[in-house]
């Protein structure tokens, strides 16, 4: 089966908790980026959702790390933290416009996240969709959208994100509903149930069967047992896929990306 590549990692790379549990002993905290980069595929910046950053941070991001390696961008709040999202328009193009282009080829999706009591509105959140620019300065976007209230599991909202090419974010969480179905040319997930005792955060056998998920994502498919909003299903294409370990335990998510990542490369 010919499959699209996969992509595993963190939110962040400044962590106090990660200095001697993932970072050797003494590592230069200016170099926590490269060491990062070369033990995991991605990297999910939290940063950019509560400011902005210059142009030349970008740039300096995209050369600290290997190529192949993909920075996806929490977008800003004031895009999304809003009673009417129709009428973001300007807090988007601010977002897009800030110099997120100089990560080139390092650009990966950009994540608009909702508040879990941000409810489903098909004509405002439609609105909101139709917004999400196709590129910036000439280089192609890629979205994601993660709600977390329960009135988005539906297949309305299905519809609205394949209509816009713009892909659901699956959350393995404890606290909010998930919508696992494939909408974009790409798949985000996001794993947020990892637990302390566990070096990993999840066992080794929940470790396999994401990896097996993983597979069948970037194989183009949908995998079984996961909750769908609704039961179309996607069309059969390999799909580049991100999976990031990210919050629950969060010491632990490291050690769950690399061990994923030897999963998924064997």
């Amino acid at each position: 089966m010919t499959q699209a590549a996969i992509r595993i990692g963190i939110g962040g790379w400044t962590y106090e908790p990660w200095r001697g549990t993932f970072f050797p002993d003494k590592w230069p905290q200016k170099r926590e980026l490269d060491y990062a980069a070369t033990h995991v595929t991605a990297i999910e910046v939290n940063g950019t959702y509560y400011g902005s950053q210059k142009p030349a941070t970008f740039a300096a991001w995209a050369k600290a790390v290997p190529d192949g390696f993909v920075f996806t961008l929490k977008a800003s709040r004031y895009c999304t933290n809003r009673k009417v999202l129709a009428d973001a328009g300007e807090s988007i193009a601010r977002f897009t416009g800030q110099g997120i282009v100089e990560l080139g080829d390092r650009l990966g999706p950009i994540l608009w996240q909702f508040m879990a009591t941000k409810a489903f509105d098909a004509e405002d959140f439609g609105a909101f969709l139709k917004l999400l620019p196709a590129e910036q300065d000439g280089i192609a976007l890629r979205h994601a959208v993660q709600v977390r209230h329960e009135s988005f599991a539906v297949p309305e909202f299905v519809a609205l994100c394949r209509a816009a090419g713009v892909a659901i974010v699956y959350a393995d969480s404890a606290d909010h509903p998930a919508i696992a179905d494939v909408t974009g040319d790409f798949v985000y997930a996001r794993l947020e149930n990892a637990e302390e005792p566990i070096p990993t955060g999840y066992a080794p056998d929940a470790l396999d069967r994401w990896a097996e998920a993983a597979r069948i994502w970037a194989g183009g498919g949908q995998p079984d047992g996961l909750p769908y909003a609704d039961p179309t299903p996607p069309e059969q294409r390999p799909r580049e896929t991100f999976l990031f370990f990210i919050n629950g335990a969060k010491v632990r998510a490291p050690h769950g990306a690399m061990a994923l990542i030897e999963r998924v490369s064997g």
